[in-house]
């Protein structure tokens, strides 16, 4: 089977769906404009979608409390160290970084509300370009 979406309950559906789309290439492709304020978001390769919503049927979680290797969103990128640069004048935190004897380069930062991104150029690419 296909994974269609991984969904994340926030504070501020609306705000987040901006920045990663903002700063992170991702397109809105569906939206809800009344509560619960989902948004759909594609990333580049328009293959892999994440949700956005705010449930308050349920809390949402406190993100920035958790150790980024509980939960992280992972992202390709070509220059870590650029891209880790124009997210923090975006309003993300760095939090880590390593550097794997394959080559890879993992940058772990934080958006602005505390859920956790990683920026991976892998020494050996995982998936097709």
């Amino acid at each position: 089977m296909k994974i269609e979406h991984f969904a994340f309950n926030v504070a501020d559906p609306v705000a987040v769906a901006n920045w990663y789309s903002e700063h992170l290439g991702m397109r809105v492709v569906r939206a809800l404009n009344e509560a619960p304020h989902t948004h759909f978001l594609a990333d580049s390769s328009g293959s892999v979608m994440i949700e956005i919503y705010n449930n308050p049927a349920d809390q949402v979680p406190a993100y920035g409390e958790m150790d980024p290797l509980i939960l992280h969103l992972a992202f390709v990128s070509e220059q870590p160290e650029v891209d880790r640069l124009r997210l923090e004048e975006g309003g993300a935190s760095f939090v880590d970084e390593v550097r794997l004897k394959d080559g890879s380069h993992l940058v772990m930062m934080r958006d602005p509300w505390g859920l956790a991104i990683q920026l991976c150029k892998r020494g050996t690419p995982m998936l097709p370009a």
